[in-house]
């Protein structure tokens, strides 16, 4: 079965398989959230082991998006896919025989193999499945929808998951979701590889998965240290840097590069690829924030705050479905752009709103937020617009790259300046200042443990010297990120030609 042979119905039976298994990876995000606390409980995680049961699945999904999607474009994409779908499943029944933390990050690490399978498969083979640019963009404005729904409902899910159930269940809600995926994708998704791709570099794919992987750990603990003082950081940093220079200089010299980064000559590309790693970059910590805001300052528990962010989640859907019909009429620059600064404005009203925040404040701030990013949609179709059928594949690994890096560079940069501003601002506080010194540097470390401290010690002007603290954090973050998202949405308007438009084909 070729993608040229279906039918108008078998390309949308298709693409239903392709956004279903999205769902699952983008729930799998936000789900482990909601499900840590009570993991750790029974496992005793050391502090460590904690942070990597977090982090080793963004860390393995980072460093193989490259590689896999170079192996889907030789051995075939549905094979990778269905391959993927299968892994993550295994991963996630696994679950049932972990006893100790080593073993759930293992886990982690396995559903991170099975994720970066399955993540720009689905991107490379929408690019292959719908030929016609109209239809093409309809079906990535569907996918964007459902990658924003997902990451939005896992904590949901996992919630009432776990009302009823174990911490287990928060990873075996994945496998009949990723079987019934293998046996509707084996009929329904057809074949797709590159014909000429080239023999397999496999230096480039070893200094592609050391350069991301150390990259993206280095930024992660400048994040967690909220410091630049970090020596192994640095070092991991340095080699990641050295790693992936030489990875861009080797791609750029041979005639088959394991990814083409000539992509990005095209304007089309490089303005959707910017569009999509600023968005990440300037809202993840916020969002991060925000999810602290409501459960320890608004008093939300974490279903509550799931439940509160659904509104978000159904704005950036509709946007997303919304935005090609309208990229019709207005153009496609005139979305993108306009949907960045919409979100921008949403931040700048969080950050400008900070010391008198509430919950309607942050809903409405939040909505224009979502709706904003719902434009992303059309910077997908550009992405895919501006690279040729054969080099799907590259495509959908740079752009699933762009989302994961400028997410962990949010958090780390804009996360530890928030957290600078937290700890600054309560350490001038005058409750501070008649405390411990050791109790008030453990209050300084985070808001939940300076909340923690107050109750137990019985500080009332502690907590609301933190919560002051933490809303003037949230106010820079809202502030900065609001003003990122209105510089990029002006480079993106100039950088995105005049008259572009995404339903038709590119020249």
């Amino acid at each position: 079965m070729s993608a040229s042979n279906l039918t108008r119905a078998q390309r949308w039976l298709a693409l239903s398989v392709l956004t279903a298994s999205l769902l699952v990876i983008a729930m799998d995000m936000t789900i482990l959230n909601i499900a840590l606390p009570e993991m750790a409980g029974e496992l005793r995680p050391t502090a460590d082991q904690q942070l990597w049961i977090v982090d080793i699945y963004s860390l393995v999904l980072a460093g193989l998006l490259v590689s896999w999607a170079a192996v889907a474009d030789r051995w075939g994409r549905k094979r990778m896919l269905l391959l993927g779908y299968g892994i993550f499943a295994l991963a996630s029944l696994l679950v049932l025989l972990a006893d100790s933390a080593e073993q759930v990050i293992a886990i982690r690490a396995l559903l991170g193999v099975g994720g970066a399978m399955i993540m720009p498969t689905t991107l490379s083979l929408i690019r292959v499945l719908f030929t016609d640019p109209a239809e093409r963009a309809t079906a990535l404005s569907v996918w964007a929808a459902v990658a924003g729904l997902g990451v939005a409902i896992g904590p949901l899910i996992g919630g009432l998951l776990l009302e009823h159930f174990s911490w287990h269940a928060a990873f075996l809600v994945n496998v009949p979701l990723m079987l019934l995926g293998v046996v509707a994708g084996a009929f329904l998704l057809p074949e797709s590889r590159v014909a000429n791709p080239g023999p397999w570099d496999a230096l480039a794919a070893a200094l592609s998965l050391v350069g991301m992987v150390a990259v993206v750990w280095a930024v992660k603990e400048f994040g967690k240290q909220s410091s630049l003082a970090v020596p192994e950081a640095w070092v991991a940093a340095l080699i990641g840097l050295a790693a992936l220079g030489w990875f861009v200089a080797r791609c750029l010299r041979r005639d088959h590069p394991l990814l083409d980064l000539r992509l990005f000559r095209s304007r089309l590309f490089s303005a959707g690829m910017l569009a999509a790693f600023s968005t990440m970059f300037a809202m993840m910590a916020a969002f991060l924030l925000i999810a602290q805001w409501l459960q320890l300052i608004d008093g939300a528990s974490p279903i509550e705050a799931g439940v509160r962010l659904i509104p978000t989640a159904l704005a950036g859907a509709l946007a997303s479905v919304a935005a090609p019909p309208l990229a019709r009429l207005i153009g496609a620059r005139s979305v993108l752009a306009g949907g960045l600064a919409l979100a921008g404005v949403g931040m700048l009203i969080l950050g400008g709103k900070a010391e008198n925040l509430d919950l309607t404040v942050v809903l409405i701030a939040l909505g224009l937020v979502g709706a904003g990013t719902g434009s992303l949609a059309i910077g997908s179709a550009m992405i895919m617009s501006g690279s040729p059928e054969e080099k799907a594949g590259n495509a959908g690994a740079l752009e699933e790259t762009s989302y994961e890096l400028g997410g962990t560079l949010g958090v780390a940069i804009l996360g530890s300046v928030s957290a600078l501003i937290y700890r600054q601002s309560l350490a001038d506080a005058p409750a501070s200042a008649a405390m411990d010194p050791a109790v008030a540097e453990q209050a300084q470390e985070s808001l939940g443990g300076a909340f923690a401290i107050a109750e137990k010690l019985g500080l009332p002007e502690l907590a609301a010297a933190a919560g002051e603290a933490f809303n003037q954090s949230l106010q820079a973050t809202g502030l900065v990120g609001g003003a990122i998202m209105l510089v990029v949405a002006a480079g993106v308007f100039a950088l995105t030609p005049r008259g572009t438009d995404v339903s038709q084909a590119s020249h």
